[in-house]
């Protein structure tokens, strides 16, 4: 590979619309397209100025022009859509959640690792100016042990038996859908818990429409959050330690603002949401094109063991709640 990375997207739906947008915003290079069909593949292209449309996955994965395909499709099609990715030579970049399950994630994992390519879970969220900052915060001790997190990310989302997030065999339900985010920052604190409890509410279709989960860590520590596609919650964050606490605002995993208080309860920082062009995914599409130049094949903000490991905390939760795809 010379010069800038070139990028292709498999599907053309709202997420890949909004990553291709601040790819573009950003100043990275869209070399093409690939869809199910020639009709969507030309309006996608033309929308966000991609010079090729592909009309399937596999002649994107054919594509000699392309370096990086984001991985854009319904949960149950990312396995496939990444291998065909990651054995045609590309580097991969795949939505959240990586997967339906670890064991999936794990053959992607090993896939990458026996190709010598980046894979990279798009957890956006890791990137953004104000998580770093959260990083550096917890890193500097001012919050001292901490010790708990919680979280709640509940939309109210269509009923629709057929939309994706009530649909089973779309790999519906609240907590892979949304739940992945306070379940990835859990981990990104904590690390991989010892127990978890969950419970659930279901959908008439059988998926999750609320879900509850209690972590508990070696440590000591406990996260908790909450998820939920029936119900529009605070959406807010706050992660607590022994000599403070910092209180995230809505929505807690966008760019936003926080403050950080002691453990009298004053406010020792108030960050202020960062001005930023777009959504901010962009972050995750420089990470990966860093990852790619240094020839370096796990993120050391987001390695590839967290993601599987990551993948294993929901599949436990799904075990707990009793919800199962078609297929497993």
């Amino acid at each position: 590979m010379n010069g800038k990375p070139r990028w292709g997207i498999v599907g053309t739906g709202g997420i890949a619309r909004s990553f291709a947008r601040d790819l573009v915003l950003d100043g990275h290079t869209l070399t093409a397209v690939g869809s199910r069909s020639q009709h969507t593949a030309d309006g996608f292209a033309g929308e966000f100025g991609a010079p090729t449309a592909h009309p399937s996955y596999e002649a994107l994965a054919a594509d000699p022009n392309v370096d990086i395909v984001y991985v854009a499709t319904p949960h149950p099609m990312h396995h496939d859509n990444a291998a065909l990715m990651l054995r045609s030579g590309k580097h991969v970049l795949v939505e959240k959640p990586f997967t339906i399950n670890a064991a999936e994630a794990r053959d992607l994992v090993e896939l990458a690792k026996e190709n010598s390519l980046v894979i990279l879970e798009a957890m956006w969220t890791r990137w953004l100016p104000d998580m770093v900052r959260i990083r550096e915060i917890i890193a500097s001790g001012v919050l001292g042990d901490v010790r708990a997190m919680h979280a709640d990310h509940s939309q109210l989302l269509p009923a629709d038996p057929a939309h994706r997030i009530n649909a089973p065999e779309l790999g519906g339900g609240a907590l892979l859908d949304l739940g992945v985010y306070p379940a990835s920052f859990a981990s990104q604190l904590f690390g991989v818990p010892e127990t978890v409890q969950a419970a659930a509410t279901p959908t008439p279709t059988g998926v999750d429409a609320h879900v509850g989960a209690l972590l508990s860590y070696p440590s000591g520590a406990i996260a908790t959050f909450q998820a939920a596609s029936t119900m529009r919650g605070p959406n807010t964050a706050t992660v607590t330690g022994t000599l403070g606490r910092i209180e995230i605002d809505a929505v807690w995993y966008t760019p936003t603002s926080f403050r950080v208080y002691d453990s009298s309860n004053a406010l020792t920082e108030s960050y202020q949401r960062p001005e930023i062009t777009g959504r901010g995914m962009q972050f995750q599409a420089r990470e990966m094109e860093d990852l790619v130049r240094r020839g370096q094949l796990s993120s050391d903000v987001l390695p590839t063991d967290e993601t599987v490991a990551i993948m294993d905390t929901l599949d436990r939760i799904r075990g707990l709640i009793g919800v199962r795809y078609p297929g497993e």
